[in-house]
């Protein structure tokens, strides 16, 4: 196991390494969010050719992280196609100057690398030592976890999408569709989908002890880069943006609040 660990490393330093490459040459560190889930899908693949496959339950969490894996990457980079480097980004280059192609390598890809190997042990785990042929219970709750969390997180961006393409809609607040129970079913969503391909990890031997994986996916949803970052913003920017937070809940679903 530690064998498949060191390779899956490696190859996730060589994959965050040509992405830093590209940053430098199209000047846009905004490459590492397009690319971000396709790690995970890489990091599956890598390691159900390197152990062999053995189980279904291998074929299964390649085919879970692959799907989740490759829709995020396909959205982001469709939705950002155009708009040049994300805010967050242009305010590092500015801060940073001319050090910021040398810090974006170890602060943006190189550790954006490190948690993509931290947050997929599951996936290396679940696959490298799978466990009993016979699909459990344990994977059927956790494949239905997951289907809920890529629903949530798919029709939530479609919504939000069909919503922003209206001129009538500049400037307002999406509180329809799935956005009207919680104000981010993408990130609940996606935190559905970790803890559902860890439950179906679980099963080998050793996959119930990377449960730090999806708790650190979920923190970092909730508190540091997605929900506490994107409504610092949107406080500032959509006047109407404090009463929705007044009538809705911010990460798990639940019937609006009616008005004081």
């Amino acid at each position: 196991m530690a064998e498949v660990l060191l390779v899956s490393a490696l190859v996730l330093l060589g994959y965050v390494c040509v992405q830093w490459a590209g940053s430098l040459y199209f000047h846009d560190a905004s490459l590492v969010d397009r690319y971000w889930g396709g790690g995970f899908a890489l990091v599956a693949l890598m390691t159900l050719l390197y152990t062999g496959p053995d189980t279904r339950r291998d074929y299964v969490l390649l085919a879970l992280s692959a799907a989740w894996g490759l829709r995020l990457s396909v959205y982001l980079t469709w939705r950002n196609w155009g708009r040049g480097e994300d805010y967050r980004y242009q305010a590092m280059r500015k801060r940073h100057g001319d050090r910021f192609p040398l810090r974006s390598l170890f602060s943006v890809f190189i550790l954006q690398g490190a948690l993509t190997w931290f947050i997929s042990l599951p996936l290396q785990t679940g696959i490298a030592e799978s466990g009993t042929d016979q699909l459990t219970l344990l994977d059927v709750v956790g494949i239905a976890a997951w289907c809920t969390g890529f629903a949530f997180e798919s029709i939530g961006d479609f919504q939000l999408a069909r919503f922003k393409a209206a001129p009538a809609n500049a400037g307002g607040v999406m509180d329809r569709g799935l956005w009207r129970y919680t104000r981010h079913p993408n990130y609940f969503g996606d935190t559905l989908v970790w803890w559902g391909m860890y439950l179906v990890a679980a099963n080998a031997p050793a996959g119930i002890f990377t449960v730090l994986s999806p708790v650190l996916m979920q923190f970092l949803l909730m508190r540091v880069s997605g929900v506490a970052l994107l409504e610092r913003k949107l406080v500032k920017t959509r006047p109407d943006y404090a009463s929705y937070i007044a009538r809705t809940n911010a990460f798990f679903p639940w019937r609006p609040k009616k008005p004081a």
